[in-house]
């Protein structure tokens, strides 16, 4: 990292928040165009311009995306984060444990893959499906979009 580069954590922390803020384009700004997109256990997304297709979907319609960081560790530019994510799809919220890990090379996000159980994500549906009748089964997060994390580079 030179002294030019934004600090890796600090780079996707805002590439996250810039996501569920529904900033796209800002996300983009620091996407590599060879981004590898993975959700273990799942296709991978490849190239920047699939990987527009992808968030340009997923953050449309009734579904939002939202995620508090838990914990960031950052060595020779690969930066590990353990996140609560929540996909909320109209009134339905899921709340589930992912381990994101983010290659980050001359400030650009090169490769992105998140880890996430898929018995914690069942789970989630079922925590989400009582949250409807019963709010409190859905514990809110330290959400990023509430300004808890720096911004990227060269946006407010």
């Amino acid at each position: 990292m030179t002294d030019t580069e934004p600090d890796p954590i600090e780079l996707t922390s805002g590439f996250l928040r810039s996501l569920a803020l529904f900033h796209i384009d800002e996300a983009l700004a620091v996407v590599g165009e060879d981004i590898l997109y993975e959700n273990v256990g799942l296709p991978a997304v490849r190239g920047k311009k699939q990987f527009r297709r992808a968030m340009r979907a997923f953050n449309s319609g009734p579904v939002r995306f939202d995620a508090e960081i838990l914990h960031a560790a950052v060595r020779d530019g690969i930066v590990l984060n353990e996140r609560i994510d929540v996909l909320s799809i109209g009134p339905l919220r899921l709340r589930f444990w992912v381990c994101g890990r983010f290659e980050v090379r001359d400030g650009q996000i090169v490769v992105w893959r998140d880890y996430f159980d898929f018995f914690d994500c069942t789970k989630a549906v079922v925590r989400g499906l009582i949250g409807l009748v019963i709010p409190s089964a859905v514990k809110p997060i330290n959400s990023l979009t509430r300004g808890s994390v720096v911004a990227l580079p060269g946006t407010n």
